[in-house]
């Protein structure tokens, strides 16, 4: 199973680092910006979202307390692209590039992922270097944590390390497909330490290769997350002409806008995604997905998902 992962991963990071991205300053200064100003705005995506990747749960393991969530028809759905009805697109990190002096980092959060009904939740986030990550497990069910460096020269273990279970599950619970509830295992805390010049941060999941998580390394403060409804700002910019880019693991590096920061004036900018076409992932789902495995339609059956039926979108 390490091995099948593996590949899924080097496959997974090949896809996104077809992509590279633009390395920042190498030593950001800190100043006060007394003049500065603001940018704001949303992205959006434009046409067809793609379609998500596939998991057999015929083959991968855990059908019974993981199958509780799938398709009905024995598959594992994960959509990396999380986009709202009128084309929001949610959670990509919005940056400037190559800014190389501006306001302090202030005080750092660590991004707390949930390892929750077989899902790191969140799928995006932002991380420092030299700075911690924490995750918790709120499954009864056995998860780790494979944590990579990931460039055009592929993949980089940083740290493989199991997630504790809560243990006030009941001995069933992880046979289970029908106990819901969830507790909180004991928290792990790691600290992200890249290679020069990588930028991308990615986990998966030991047994589960469907449990899948990327971050972006911000190497200044200007990077902001998107939220539920595309929109993100950034705040005390230095006045001056910048470049302004989107990313997500699985788009172009070069969506990007040219603004320009007035003293103490808000800037704002409409940004749009084209969505990519073609095949992005090797596992990506397609009609009739059971045609190359000869699995019968009663086992397929015997997956029911009881928390959630999970519906494919996207595609033509």
């Amino acid at each position: 199973m390490r091995r099948t992962v593996w590949n899924g991963l080097m496959v997974a990071c090949a896809c996104a680092f077809s992509l590279t991205v633009t390395p920042g300053s190498e030593a950001y200064e800190e100043m006060v910006v007394a003049e500065g100003g603001s940018l704001s705005g949303t992205v959006h995506l434009h046409g067809k979202i793609p379609m998500p990747k596939g998991y057999n749960l015929t083959t991968v393991p855990d059908p019974i307390y993981c199958g509780r969530i799938s398709d009905g028809n024995g598959w594992r759905l994960l959509q990396p692209f999380d986009v709202g009805p009128k084309g929001e697109f949610r959670r990509v990190v919005v940056y400037l590039a190559g800014i190389d002096k501006g306001k302090p980092f202030g005080a750092y959060t660590p991004p707390k992922l949930e390892a929750i009904d077989c899902r790191f939740d969140p799928f995006i986030n932002l991380v420092r270097d030299h700075h911690d990550v924490v995750v918790v497990n709120m499954d009864p069910a056995f998860h780790d944590i494979q944590a990579y460096e990931t460039s055009n020269l592929g993949p980089r273990v940083l740290f493989n390390v199991p997630l504790p279970i809560s243990k006030r599950y009941p001995r069933e619970a992880g046979l289970s497909a029908h106990f819901h509830k969830h507790y909180e295992g004991t928290t792990v805390t790691q600290p992200v330490r890249m290679t020069k010049d990588r930028k991308i941060f990615t986990m998966q999941c030991g047994f589960h290769p469907y449990m899948e998580s990327w971050a972006l390394v911000a190497d200044h403060p200007y990077y902001a997350l998107a939220d539920n409804e595309g929109r993100f700002q950034l705040t005390d910019i230095p006045p001056g002409t910048y470049t302004v880019k989107v990313w997500h693991p699985y788009i172009r590096d070069d969506i990007e806008q040219t603004i320009t920061i007035e003293p103490k004036k808000q800037t704002r900018v409409a940004l749009t995604v084209e969505a990519p076409t073609g095949r992005l992932y090797a596992n990506q789902m397609v009609e009739n997905a059971y045609v190359r495995y000869s699995i019968t339609e009663d086992v397929q059956s015997q997956i029911v998902p009881t928390l959630e039926k999970q519906q494919i979108t996207g595609g033509e």
